[in-house]
């Protein structure tokens, strides 16, 4: 049986942060049979989640936020987003030009309205409030609001 597997999460995570988080999300992955995974591709979360799902033999889908969302990323981390971004199974493109703050919130919701039956978020997430519209705290909201499950992934203690 397929498993859906959405992300949010946060981004700008320390190296050792990061490296917790990867374990977190393999080992949610590595729990679901025949994963097709769900990402916004951004640095952080989204990519670690987005490797571990190709890793494991999983269809990645990517949901792009706006056209001009690969200019808006670290420019170190572009090469990533390129790689992770050709191995996607399919290309989700929202029509906003520009990512703002609405585009990725629209992008958060379109990730959970692509999950199906047997299907979850998982939310790398402190559990505190977005610093702004349509970071992982209002993703993590909208989720539940539709009824899927959400998977908090935060290693104790850990301070972001």
């Amino acid at each position: 049986m397929t498993t859906q597997l959405a992300i949010t999460g946060h981004r700008g995570l320390s190296a050792e942060l990061e490296g917790e988080v990867d374990r977190m999300i393999r080992a949610a992955v590595a729990a679901s049979d025949d994963v097709v995974g769900v990402s916004c591709l951004a640095d952080g979360a989204d990519a670690v989640f987005a490797q571990a799902v190709l890793d494991a033999g999983g269809v990645l889908v990517a949901v792009l936020p706006a056209v001009e969302y690969r200019a808006s990323l670290p420019e170190e981390f572009r090469p990533v987003y390129d790689r992770l971004l050709a191995r996607a199974g399919r290309v989700v493109q929202l029509p906003f030009v520009t990512p703002d703050p609405h585009a990725y919130m629209e992008a958060g919701k379109r990730m959970v309205d692509e999950l199906g039956e047997s299907a979850s978020l998982l939310a790398v997430w402190d559990g505190l409030p977005g610093r702004g519209l349509g970071g992982t705290a209002d993703v993590v909201a909208y989720a539940r609001s539709r009824g899927v499950p959400v998977t908090v992934l935060w290693p104790e203690g850990a301070i972001r």
